[in-house]
């Protein structure tokens, strides 16, 4: 019975040694890397959702929601759930809508209505799929 005993004294010293060295080892990747990383992705993200909500807002958005009959209210407020590619496809189109409207385009063309109304659809399909 003492060789028993001392066996798993044994065993248990050398588990508790290995894994105090085990604590001590680097990781891979800085947890400030990590941090940092996470951070840029959670802010892409909120700018992404400032662009759509941006586009959103527009007169011209808010037209052409009325005459195909979209609730902006409803889309609006399902813009938080938006993420991924999602996310990313509507901030897209909305970009270039906010950016033709912006940049110093005098009137509104087909293409950017045609803009508006694929990133009001891209939203109401998202939204209708979740």
């Amino acid at each position: 019975m003492p060789t028993a005993r001392s066996l798993v004294a044994i065993s248990l010293t050398v588990l508790i040694a290995s894994s105090s060295v085990r604590a001590d080892q680097q990781h891979i990747i800085a947890p400030a890397q990590v941090a940092a990383a996470v951070a840029d992705r959670v802010a892409q993200q909120d700018a992404d959702r400032a662009a759509v909500s941006e586009a959103l807002k527009r007169p011209d958005v808010r037209d052409a929601a009325a005459r195909m009959g979209v609730d902006l209210s409803t889309v609006e407020a399902r813009i938080s759930t938006l993420a991924g590619a999602d996310l990313e496809r509507a901030a897209a189109a909305a970009r270039q809508v906010n950016g033709d409207l912006v940049g110093g385009a005098s009137s509104v063309t087909i293409g950017t209505t045609t803009l508006i109304i694929i990133l009001l659809l891209l939203i109401l399909i998202i939204v209708a799929v979740k």
